[in-house]
């Protein structure tokens, strides 16, 4: 452990469309190079696709989306002895969500679709019925 102090946690200001700090913690997830306005092209084109697929609250899609994703068990290498064996650890909850949305993403990237905006509707309606890649990602990880 570092002697050192903790590094303190920035303020994520919630986005201006929906007000929630999660879409922008998943907008800064998917932004490259310091593109934040093409990110939240992305995201919010995403969430009127679903909008327009017949979802009444896109929201309400993503975070359900998120959550079937989310593991809630990894393995972790414990050595005793000579031996390392594989330990079950319950994950946090900041990673858990960490790791949902970088599997969501790459699930999405991997799409056949045209553009990234559809890729990540398609993924998120998908996570959303659990099934599509990024949900077996979990199912293998757990």
């Amino acid at each position: 452990m570092s002697r050192r102090r903790v590094a303190t946690k920035r303020e994520i200001i919630p986005d201006p469309r929906f007000g929630s700090i999660m879409l922008t913690k998943f907008m800064n997830m998917i932004m490259d190079s310091g593109k934040k306005s093409i990110a939240e092209g992305i995201i919010y084109g995403a969430l009127d696709v679903i909008e327009s697929k017949g979802h009444s609250e896109p929201l309400e899609v993503l975070s359900k989306a998120l959550e079937n994703v989310q593991p809630r068990v990894e393995v972790k290498s414990r050595r005793v002895g000579g031996a390392t064996y594989q330990v079950p650890v319950e994950v946090r909850p900041s990673r858990r969500m960490a790791l949902a949305m970088r599997w969501l993403i790459d699930a999405a990237r991997k799409r056949n679709e045209r553009n990234m905006s559809s890729k990540l509707a398609g993924e998120l309606m998908d996570a959303f019925e659990s099934r599509g890649f990024s949900s077996q990602e979990a199912r293998r990880y757990a």
